[in-house]
């Protein structure tokens, strides 16, 4: 009897290693996706803000600029 619960014991203790093993292995893969979505946002927002920003000092620019008189008939 003592030989079956050996055995029984070593195989749970391997199905649970393995488990446990598998299951950090999940939780790293999805902190490192986690980083790179987060960096990705930061990267977005980033350029969301020098886009709005650029397409601003267009707009001023735009409106200090002199309007352009025609020549020629009309």
């Amino acid at each position: 009897m003592t030989a079956n619960s050996k055995k029984a014991r070593e195989r749970a203790e391997t199905s649970f290693s393995k488990m446990q093993t598998q299951s950090m292995a999940l939780n790293r893969i999805l902190s490192e996706q986690d980083a790179v979505s987060q960096a990705r946002d930061v990267k977005t927002a980033r350029l969301k803000e020098l886009r709005l920003e650029k397409e601003a000092d267009d707009i001023a620019a735009a409106a200090a600029a002199p309007v352009a008189k025609r020549k020629g008939p009309r």
